[in-house]
């Protein structure tokens, strides 16, 4: 049963469709790979087995559902009825919601059993998960390092096989630091492509989405995932067809620009620059056109804007903690980082909050102009490898220092949350330090068929899924 940890989600539930096994053995297996590794590894909050068991025990052989009794976890910032939903935070240590998320609805409704929720930076702040409350999630590839974050302990989960799929979403680049840091898939979805209902309406930023380790799986999720709920208030248009029958298809000669330039003016690691070189040869053998060039970017104070619309987001989650105890958080209940951006967000004025929003809706404008002249952008997803850790956390004795230098570690991400555009982080290799590379993959508004139609070219060329972390096989 143990050999089921690095099965495909398709294959997991197509032999317990077939009773080659039970929905029951399947969460079984995935149980005792989270006791054995992840006391080494720390990716999840929150472990309901009991729960997660009595859902399996429910799915027979032959339920056509396309996911039945392939197990998941949900990242601890999304609700889950019975399950802690804690942002990582002391604050909110005993919330547990009486609901479900419109998505976790959804990944029931196509046959998920969910095994639990997975650890995050507190309020999903930083691109590295050291919560003090609920501890340090580390790296599989090298558990000195981070897996990345916020969507850390998900990613954690993924890599190690503990669970085939996990949820994460993405804020400032949430989903694909963390697949570029544990050698996932990750693709940050359309604004309005997933319904972020019922607790949260529009978000300018944010996108929920799932870590993989196949460009299939990721294709399949979204569509499970994607469409509109009763509510919403925008949402993307329908696709034509369905992800999974248009990753399929060949996208054609792509005219695909590549850059190094970031915002930020960070110089990138060398193993970087190789890695983008290399996917840019890659792109070119499989007949793509491959030229330098970049948007026009935003100069470097660009970061206080992106924070005057980030921070309120952050202190919705803060927010939801007030209401529930009745009364603000005590000094030691939340992190030195989380207080400093919860205090900058209050203190800014409507109209300042909305400034920031219409300055970035007009960046949002120029950048996506570059693309009438490119079907794909080209970017690293890091400026750096994976960070040791202890380097970046919320305790720090300077939080916006602190801060600023989790937007230099991951220059290449947030921008796209601002333009709303869907973005993949793909593996293209191993390095010799064992850690992944991975690229991005930036595409037109609405044109997630296109990334997965040449990450599924990447994948198949080099591909990722067979390679296995060390502390994956200590069971």
């Amino acid at each position: 049963m143990e050999a089921l940890a690095f099965l495909p989600a398709t294959e997991l539930a197509a032999r317990v469709r077939d009773g080659s096994f039970t929905a029951r053995e399947a969460v079984e297996a995935a149980l005792r790979r989270i006791d054995a590794i992840d006391p080494q590894i720390g990716a999840f909050i929150e472990v309901d087995a009991d729960a997660a068991l009595a859902e399996a025990d429910a799915i027979e052989p032959g339920d056509r559902r396309p996911f039945a009794g392939v197990p998941i976890a949900v990242k601890a910032n999304t609700a889950v009825a019975g399950l802690c939903m804690n942002f990582a935070s002391r604050f909110l240590a005993g919330h547990r919601p009486t609901h479900n998320a419109y998505l976790v609805r959804r990944l029931r409704a196509a046959g998920f059993v969910i095994v639990g929720t997975t650890n995050m930076p507190e309020f999903g702040i930083l691109p590295t998960t050291e919560p003090r409350h609920t501890g340090v999630t580390r790296n599989p590839w090298d558990t000195a390092r981070t897996p990345g974050g916020s969507s850390g302990g998900s990613a954690a989960a993924v890599a190690a096989g503990l669970v085939p799929i996990a949820h994460g979403n993405d804020g400032g680049g949430s989903l694909r630091i963390p697949a570029a840091c544990c050698g996932l898939v990750g693709l940050k979805p359309s604004r309005g492509r997933i319904s972020r209902g019922p607790d949260l309406g529009d978000s300018f930023l944010a996108s929920d989405g799932v870590l993989t380790r196949t460009v299939t799986e990721t294709a399949l999720l979204l569509d499970v995932l994607a469409g509109y709920e009763p509510g919403d208030a925008t949402w993307a248009p329908r696709p034509v067809e369905p992800y999974t029958l248009a990753m399929r298809r060949d996208p054609g000669r792509l005219r695909i620009a590549m850059t190094l330039a970031n915002a930020l003016d960070v110089d990138a690691d060398p193993e970087v620059v190789h890695g983008l070189h290399s996917a840019a040869a890659l792109l070119r053998d499989l007949g793509h056109e491959v030229v330098d060039d970049s948007p026009a970017l935003p100069a470097p104070d660009s970061l206080d804007i992106f924070l005057q619309v980030f921070g309120p987001g952050i202190a919705l989650g803060i927010g939801l903690g007030e209401r529930l105890e009745g009364r603000p958080p005590d000094e030691d209940e939340i992190e030195p980082m989380s207080r400093t951006v919860l205090e900058l967000a209050r203190a800014l004025p409507s109209t300042g909050y909305l400034t920031a929003v219409a300055q970035l809706q007009l960046l949002a404008r120029g950048t996506v102009a570059f693309f009438a002249d490119y079907d794909v952008l080209l970017t690293p997803v890091l400026a750096a490898r994976p960070l040791p850790i202890g380097e970046l956390h919320g305790c720090g004795d300077e939080p916006l220092a602190d801060l600023r230098r989790s937007g230099r570690f991951a220059p290449y991400t947030a921008l796209f949350n601002v333009t709303g555009q869907p973005a993949i982080s793909v593996p293209v290799g191993f390095a010799e330090d064992g850690l992944p590379t991975a690229v991005q993959l930036v595409g037109h508004p609405l044109a997630e068929e296109t990334l997965l139609q040449l990450a599924a070219q990447i994948e198949e060329a080099r591909p990722w899924a067979g390679h296995r972390p060390a502390v994956a096989e200590r069971v």
